[in-house]
């Protein structure tokens, strides 16, 4: 089944150039890359995304990190997408991250681990609504795709 996923290079993958391998790694799995864009995220934006922790104590340093510098906010399609980035992804603590994952190979540190994924087709739509318009979604066909999937 073909689904959307939201996916975010925070400021510490955008700082330590990491966005070319994310990606890369994202489109050798076989996903689609339909939306990209970097962004100087606001306060209010911020707060928006991570609004399910606002009552955790963790809250203000998720925001002040998040709003440190820029990310890379993408839309990926493809099969099982949500499920196939978060495997690419790794475990949220990159201590606890598979060797191969991008937190297993970059990230040392669970308030510096590189990369977000949607964790669930509900969450996806909303995180996609929030950081991108309609108008910013591509609809293509890739032209390997009849090698990727049956």
């Amino acid at each position: 089944m073909s689904e959307r996923t939201f996916v975010m290079v925070k400021p510490d993958g955008v700082q330590r150039g990491l966005v070319g391998d994310v990606i890369q790694r994202i489109e050798t799995r076989g996903l689609k890359l339909v939306a990209l864009k970097s962004v100087d995220v606001g306060r209010d934006l911020a707060e928006a995304h991570y609004d399910v922790h606002r009552d955790k104590p963790f809250f203000d340093d998720l925001i002040a990190f998040i709003t440190s510098g820029p990310v890379v906010a993408m839309v990926i399609e493809g099969p099982n997408a949500i499920k196939a980035v978060r495997g690419l992804a790794g475990e949220t603590d990159p201590i606890e991250a598979s060797p191969g994952t991008i937190r297993g190979d970059y990230g040392l540190d669970i308030g510096r681990n590189v990369i977000h994924g949607s964790d669930a087709p509900e969450t996806a739509r909303q995180e996609i609504k929030l950081w991108f318009e309609e108008s910013e979604l591509l609809d293509y066909e890739r032209v390997d795709s009849p090698w990727l999937q049956e």
